[in-house]
C-alpha cells in the first residue's frame, strides 16, 4: 500500500499503545475525573469498563461490576477487582507499570484523544468507522466535563458504512456464526470480504482494488457521506481491471486535480512543466512516477521526466524555461499567479516543478 500510495504508515496495536506512559498517565489524569464522567463513559449503569486482568489466570470481569479505584496520587493509580476462580485481588496502575489495562471503548477514546497533544505541531486525525458518529457524542460529553477545550481534540473522519443485505451494518462475526450455523437469514458475502487471504486473484490485484475503492470513495463527498452494502462493494472491486499496460503496471499514477486553463495546456502538450511547493507527499514524486491530471471529469495521463526543487518561485522562474510552465503569460505574470495560488507560508515549505510528458494510458 505504500508503494501504491505514497504514504508512509505504522501499524500499531492497542496492546502497545496501553503500555506505553503516555496513554497511562493519561489514562490516570481522566480518573480524577471519574465521577464526573462515569456516565458518558457507560450511560446504562455509570460503571466505566476498566478492566484489570487477574495476575493468576488473566481473566477480567467483562463489565468490570467489581472493580474499585482505592487510591489515586501523583504516583499511580491502585484498584480492587475480583476474580469468579481466585478472588479478590489487586492491581497498582503506574505510568510505567503495572499490568495490562483492558479499557472500554468509550473509555478507550477519551484517553486516546486526550493524548493527542497538539504542542509537537503534528496535525491529528482519528479516522473512524460511520458508527462511530453517535458514539463520539459520549465522547465529546466526556471531554466537556473533564474540561477539554475543542482545540487539542483530534479532527475525525467518518468512513462509509458497510452494511449487509438486511441493511444493517456489516458484522463479521455474526456472519461467520450464522454461516457456521447454516442459517442463510445472513445473506450472501463473498467469503474474502470476511477473509482477504482467499481473495480470488494476486495480492497485487487486491491492493489495486482496494486504492482504486478508496479513490473513488474520496473524489467526492456524494462518494464519501454516505453507505454500501456488501453487494455494491464486491462489485466494485472486482469490476477493476488487472494492469493490462505497461503505464498501469508501472505504479497508481497520482491523482492531481488542477485549474481548466492549466489542464488544457498539459493535455495539449504545450504545458510541460507542472509547479507546486513541496508538501511531504508531493516531495516523494520521483522522474519515472505517473501524475494523472484531472479537472471536470476530464484527464490527462502525464509521467514525470525530471524533479526541479527550489527554495522560491522567483529562483524557479530564474531557472525554468517559462514558456514551459505556461506559454501563454510572461514570467512577471505567471509569478504573481502562482503566488496567489500558493501564499508565503505555502511558499516558504519550498518550491518543485515537475517536468512531464503525456502518456498514452493503453502503451
Amino acid at each position: 500500500m505504500t508503494r501504491r500510495t505514497g504514504v508512509e504508515h505504522r501499524v500499531g496495536t492497542y496492546t502497545e499503545q496501553q503500555a506505553s506512559p503516555e496513554f497511562r498517565a493519561e489514562f490516570l489524569r481522566t480518573l480524577e475525573h471519574l465521577d464526573g464522567i462515569r456516565f458518558w463513559l457507560a450511560p446504562d449503569r455509570g460503571i466505566a469498563h476498566i478492566r484489570l486482568p487477574c495476575p493468576v489466570c488473566g481473566w477480567a470481569e467483562k463489565h468490570a461490576d467489581h472493580t474499585r479505584l482505592l487510591e489515586l496520587d501523583g504516583s499511580g493509580a491502585l484498584f480492587e477487582a475480583r476474580c469468579h476462580t481466585h478472588g479478590w485481588y489487586e492491581t497498582d496502575v503506574t505510568p510505567l507499570g503495572g499490568g495490562y489495562l483492558d479499557l472500554a471503548t468509550l473509555c478507550r477514546n477519551v484517553v486516546k484523544e486526550r493524548s493527542c497533544r497538539p504542542e509537537d505541531g503534528t496535525l491529528h486525525v482519528m479516522v473512524k468507522g460511520g458508527d462511530w458518529a453517535f458514539g463520539c457524542q459520549l465522547v465529546d460529553g466526556a471531554h466537556a466535563a473533564i474540561g477539554t477545550s475543542a482545540a487539542p481534540v483530534p479532527l475525525r473522519i467518518f468512513t462509509p458504512q458497510i452494511l449487509g443485505s438486511d441493511g444493517g451494518k456489516l458484522s463479521k462475526s455474526l456472519l461467520n456464526a450464522t454461516a457456521d450455523a447454516g442459517d442463510p437469514s445472513g445473506g450472501s458475502t463473498a467469503e474474502w470480504l470476511l477473509n482477504p487471504a482467499v481473495w480470488p486473484g494476486t495480492q497485487a490485484d487486491y491492493v489495486e482494488a482496494l486504492t482504486g475503492v478508496g479513490e473513488l470513495m474520496l473524489s467526492d463527498p456524494r462518494h464519501f457521506y454516505r453507505s454500501y452494502t456488501t453487494t455494491a462493494l464486491e462489485t466494485l472491486m472486482t469490476s477493476r481491471r488487472p494492469a493490462r499496460s505497461q503505464s498501469q503496471a508501472h505504479g497508481r499514477p497520482r491523482s492531481i486535480q488542477i485549474y481548466k486553463q492549466y489542464f488544457d495546456l498539459i493535455a495539449d502538450g504545450s504545458k510541460t512543466v507542472e509547479v507546486r511547493v513541496a508538501y511531504d507527499s508531493m516531495k516523494r514524486i520521483k522522474a519515472g512516477d505517473l501524475l494523472n491530471f484531472t479537472c471536470r471529469g476530464e484527464e490527462c495521463l502525464t509521467r514525470v521526466k525530471r524533479v526541479g526543487r527550489y527554495g522560491t518561485f522567483k529562483e524557479m522562474f530564474g531557472t525554468e524555461d517559462v514558456k514551459a510552465v505556461n506559454p501563454n503569460a510572461t514570467a512577471a505574470e505567471q509569478l504573481r499567479a502562482v503566488q496567489a495560488i500558493f501564499p508565503p507560508h505555502k511558499e516558504a515549505l519550498g518550491v518543485l516543478t515537475f517536468e512531464i510528458e503525456r502518456v498514452d494510458a493503453d502503451e
